[in-house]
């Protein structure tokens, strides 16, 4: 084989259609475009979002305000009561043994709520909890140890 024997495989290319050439050929008269109107015109394709003069959408409604408060933000891993309860009586739990079970990503600082209920005493170990996750661990007898926020899994 050849440099010019190479061909494109059999029905890989098509022919362009030729439209307007008579009425003989099957698309004679209006071209496909149909009867009148904007899109039977030169330049024909009209720009995204056009409403044929209307007012659009984009522009009826109202403009949103302010920004997103992305550079400050406090993203938290939430970590449930409920999630709490499949660790051992008396067991130590920080974010490196949540990490190890599969609770967290290890991402974030650790955030601890009270849903779901507390059967054992845990020692928990966190970032930050919520009001209801405190008190139901210490009704459960367990203890609540605050980290601080500096202190983050990388």
């Amino acid at each position: 084989m050849q440099l010019h024997d190479l061909r494109p495989a059999p029905g890989a290319r098509h022919a362009r259609k030729r439209v307007g050439r008579g009425n003989g050929s099957g698309h004679g008269t209006y071209s496909g475009r149909g009867i009148k109107g904007q899109k039977a015109r030169a330049g024909k394709p009209v720009r995204l979002g056009f409403e044929g003069g209307q007012l659009p959408l984009y522009r009826r409604l109202p403009h949103k305000r302010g920004f997103p408060n992305t550079l400050f933000k406090k993203e938290y891993e939430i970590v449930n009561l409920s999630d709490l309860d499949r660790f051992e009586a008396n067991t130590e739990v920080s974010p490196e043994v949540l990490l190890a079970a599969g609770l967290v990503k290890g991402h974030h600082p650790v955030k601890v709520l009270g849903d779901g209920e507390l059967t054992k005493p845990l020692k928990v170990t966190a970032h930050k909890f919520s009001a209801a996750a405190r008190a139901k661990i210490e009704a459960a007898g367990g203890v609540v140890t605050e980290l601080s926020q500096e202190v983050v899994n990388a």
